[in-house]
C-alpha cells in the first residue's frame, strides 16, 4: 500500500496564521453567541484567548489540511450521506416492526493514523445506519443497524473521499 501524505510545515509563520484564524473563527462564534453583544467585551477576550489556545493544544498546526478540490467533491457526500442517515434511522425508530438486523463489521484502514482516521470516524456516525465503535490497532470496529446494508463498500468509499479530502494517495 503506497500512502502519500502532506502536513503543514510547522513553522512560525504558519503558527501565527494558526492563532489568526482559530482567533477570528472563535470571535465569530462569540458574535454569534452573543449576538453580537458588547456588554461582555473582557469576557469575550478571555474566551476566545482560551479557545484559540485550546484549539492549538488540542489540534496542533501540524495537521492535515484540507485540499480545495477534495473540499468541494467531499461537500456535497457528506450532505447527501447525513441526510440519508438522518432518514434511515428515522425510518426505522417508527417502523412499527423496526426492521434491524445490527451486528458489526470489522474494517481494516488504509488512512494514515492520527487526524485523518478520526474524522474518518466521525464522518462514519453520520452513514445510514453506522457508529463508529472501537479502534484497535489498524482495524475499526463499526456497529450497522442493518447488515444486509452495503456497510463495508460504503466505508471504503468514504475512506477514499476522506483520503481525497486530504490529499492522500491510497493503494489498493
Amino acid at each position: 500500500m503506497k500512502i502519500v501524505a502532506r502536513e503543514t510545515p510547522n513553522t512560525s509563520a504558519s503558527l501565527l496564521k494558526a492563532v489568526a484564524l482559530r482567533g477570528v473563527l472563535a470571535t465569530l462564534f462569540w458574535l454569534v453567541l452573543t449576538e453580537g453583544s458588547a456588554d461582555y467585551w473582557g469576557l469575550a477576550v478571555l474566551v476566545v484567548a482560551l479557545t484559540t489556545l485550546t484549539s492549538l493544544v488540542f489540534v496542533p498546526v501540524a495537521s492535515w489540511r484540507w485540499r480545495p478540490m477534495g473540499l468541494l467533491r467531499f461537500l456535497p457526500y457528506f450532505a447527501m450521506q447525513s441526510l440519508r442517515g438522518g432518514i434511515d434511522v428515522s425510518r426505522r425508530a417508527f417502523h412499527p416492526r423496526a426492521p434491524l438486523d445490527s451486528g458489526y463489521v470489522e474494517h481494516q484502514f488504509r488512512l494514515p493514523e492520527g487526524p485523518l482516521r478520526v474524522f474518518f470516524v466521525n464522518a462514519i456516525n453520520l452513514q445510514p445506519g453506522t457508529v463508529g465503535v472501537r479502534i484497535e490497532g489498524d482495524r475499526l470496529r463499526v456497529h450497522a443497524l442493518d447488515q444486509s446494508m452495503p456497510v463495508e463498500e460504503n466505508l471504503r468509499d468514504l475512506e477514499e473521499r476522506v483520503a481525497g479530502l486530504f490529499g492522500v494517495e491510497l493503494g489498493p
